[in-house]
């Protein structure tokens, strides 16, 4: 019986030997040093082509404005003394909108100042789609207006043409789908 209880506590010595682990330590390689190949440098000639800076197609006194409608911005140019032309990316108002209601747009603030003939305008749009494009040079126009003439503001408020038009799509949210479309539900 003495025996056995030597054994019990040997074993369970042993058990409480076996538990403990031991780290062994590690053995860093030396790093080998790389092999260095030559090689020979060739000098190439390269032409720098410069790019031409964007002709201005008016040229004097201007004032300037932004029109913005959802993510659609339209910056504004507008030259006195013109000859009643509107370009929009280098291209003429009626190439770019195509359809009457967005040309409409576009000349809606200088028509209802009875302004038209007066001004040669310089556009340049971007972001959104035509018809939002259209609306912000709508709204970059009116604001030029009235930097040239204050007395326009009181006319072109009442007309709606300063309101800027700022539904945007809403940032998508972490856990769902979009800004606030949630995953399809599921019971298990």
């Amino acid at each position: 019986m003495a025996k056995e209880k030597e054994d019990k506590t040997t074993k369970k010595e042993v058990k409480k030997v076996k538990k403990t682990t031991v780290k062994k330590p590690t053995v860093k390689k030396a790093a080998t040093p790389k092999k260095t190949v030559k090689k020979a440098v060739v000098a190439k000639k390269v032409e720098v082509k410069e790019t031409p800076k964007k002709k201005e197609v008016f040229s004097g006194k201007y004032f300037n404005a932004i029109g913005r409608r959802k993510t659609a911005v339209a910056r504004i140019r507008l030259y006195e003394n013109g000859k009643n032309q509107i370009i929009v990316n280098e291209k003429d108002y009626r190439d770019y909108f195509q359809t009457e209601s967005m040309q409409s747009k576009v000349r809606e603030s200088l028509d209802k100042m009875k302004i038209a003939d007066k001004f040669d305008i310089s556009v340049i749009a971007k972001g959104g789609g035509l018809d939002s494009q259209a609306e912000a040079v709508r709204h970059g126009i009116a604001r030029a207006l009235i930097k040239f003439n204050e007395t326009y503001k009181k006319r072109l408020r009442k007309e709606g043409l300063l309101t800027r038009d700022s539904r945007m799509k809403e940032r998508k949210k972490p856990g769902l789908k979009r800004a606030r479309k949630a995953p399809r539900w599921s019971k298990r």
